[in-house]
């Protein structure tokens, strides 16, 4: 497998016979019934993934994923970043740190008060220019984005959510306070916003392996 790769798996929240291992399904038990079946379907759908990718069986994947925490996999896998939103699950795996995101384009939530509270005065600016229903989408675009790149720093959206800048062609996250920039890869693809954030030069930016 040559360097500098992307694989973008998109697939159903809801296919729970995937297998896990005794310790993910351990603590998957301890958690509430709605966050149990997350967990047991994200986690089997990694291994599931990875199984194709690797050509090993799941279980065999050296996945560390407790609830809550990032996603790791043993040094000389790669780096392994998900996220899901109810009915979808983006895995994205890459030999390069990454951070992935999805939303749905129809979630409700109240744009203007996200954006006056934790977006920059420049996507503030950006986003006054639009009309209502754009407004929306914009600022959901940029939520995305500014989580994928929180996650590729793998830190807080409570923290570092108002410290990401996103350019006005969605190309860039910028955090001066780390001094840290990334490059942006998005597609709105059927009924969700697919962020990905790197700080690769050359990452080949290869289709999706799977989609709903």
């Amino acid at each position: 497998m040559t360097s500098n790769q992307l694989q973008l798996w998109l697939l159903p929240m809801h296919d729970s016979s995937k297998p896990i291992t005794s310790l993910e399904e351990s603590l998957a038990k301890k958690l509430t019934p709605i966050r149990r079946n997350e967990y047991r379907v994200s986690r089997g759908m990694i291994r599931e993934a990875l199984s194709d990718l690797f050509e090993v069986p799941p279980l065999d994947i050296p996945l560390n994923a407790p609830p809550g925490k990032p996603p790791v996999l043993r040094e000389g896998w790669g780096k392994i970043n998900f996220s899901h939103c109810g009915d979808a699950l983006l895995i994205g795996w890459s030999d390069q740190n990454i951070g992935v995101d999805i939303e749905r384009i129809d979630r409700k939530f109240d744009a203007q008060s996200l954006a006056e509270r934790f977006y920059s005065k420049e996507e503030r600016n950006m986003l006054e220019l639009l009309d209502k229903d754009e407004f929306h989408l914009n600022a959901l675009k940029l939520w995305v984005f500014k989580e994928s790149a929180i996650k590729w720093q793998k830190g807080s959206v409570a923290i570092d959510l108002s410290h990401w800048i996103i350019t006005k062609d969605f190309t860039k996250a910028v955090n001066k306070k780390l001094g840290i920039e990334l490059k942006i890869y998005y597609q709105v693809y059927k009924s969700w916003i697919i962020g990905v954030a790197h700080n690769s030069s050359n990452l080949n930016l290869n289709p999706f392996i799977n989609r709903l």
